[in-house]
């Protein structure tokens, strides 16, 4: 009997020390993928954003962007508080356009899967050509040059067009070709874009998810019937405008996160864009 004893404690003994060492085995893994999820990103982070403030660039059109103070006061329990209120169109400054901007049936901001913001990303640099020609309109040959150098572009990419005028933020005569305002603004804006059939190449081609440029307009300043949207649109292809800091990125290596305020039905919206780019 106490040997039948003795076997029972040993094996409830066992039990006890296996079920504890699988406590701290499964605490300790959490311990590491909780450490491994909290280290330092790896790689160089870039920030595609500009602030947005008084200066902001939006459309000729628009009214811009209004920061209005409401606290920012010690309170009378001794306690520091701030709060603001802003208000802006949907399009200006760093942000996002959705499909539905030019096209009824297309995706609202709201709908836009996050796998088409985030993901592998390349820059295609066309500044020496945008330097002797404001109106210049990046083209199929641009891409297949770029393609010559670095390889094909890879399927889901974000595309990044770099025409160098994000040097020129926020000064509004250099950056948009103008300063002036309203109907007349636009009539005289001149800035880079993307040609309508390059837009159509490179979604049906190569199956890009998102493209996005450092001006004011996926179309360059003289359009006027804003072909590059709608072909991107009605394809389900949103454009990111107004990208900072193209300039800081290689043609390809890198991930861009774009996320733009989640405005329920809205057709565009402040975008807070980054890049990771690989060691």
């Amino acid at each position: 009997m106490k040997r039948l004893l003795w076997t029972t404690a040993l094996a409830v003994h066992c039990v006890v020390t296996s079920s504890a060492t699988a406590l701290v085995t499964s605490s300790a893994t959490a311990l590491v993928t909780s450490t491994a999820v909290a280290a330092p990103l790896a790689g160089r982070i870039v920030d595609l954003t500009h602030a947005f403030d008084a200066d902001t660039v939006y459309w000729p059109t628009e009214s811009g962007f209004t920061l209005t103070k409401e606290h920012g006061e010690v309170t009378d329990k001794g306690y520091y508080y701030a709060s603001n209120a802003f208000a802006a169109p949907e399009h200006g400054g760093t942000h996002l356009d959705a499909p539905h901007h030019f096209w009824e049936k297309g995706a609202t901001v709201d709908a836009i899967p996050l796998e088409q913001l985030i993901g592998p990303a390349i820059v295609v640099d066309v500044s020496e050509q945008a330097r002797t020609n404001r109106d210049y309109q990046v083209s199929v040959d641009d891409f297949v040059a770029w393609e010559h150098r670095h390889g094909l572009i890879p399927k889901g990419a974000i595309v990044l067009l770099r025409t160098g005028f994000g040097a020129y933020w926020p000064d509004r005569r250099r950056y948009l070709g103008t300063d002036e305002r309203g109907a007349a603004g636009v009539a005289n804006l001149h800035f880079p874009g993307l040609l309508p059939h390059a837009a159509v190449w490179l979604v049906d081609t190569r199956k890009i998810h998102a493209v996005g440029l450092d001006t004011a307009s996926i179309d360059y300043g003289q359009s006027t019937l804003y072909e590059s949207h709608v072909a991107l649109f009605q394809r389900g292809v949103p454009a990111f405008e107004n990208v900072a800091n193209l300039d800081r990125l290689p043609a390809k290596g890198f991930t861009v996160i774009a996320l733009p305020m989640k405005i329920a039905g809205g057709s565009g919206g402040p975008l807070r864009i980054v890049a990771l780019v690989d060691h």
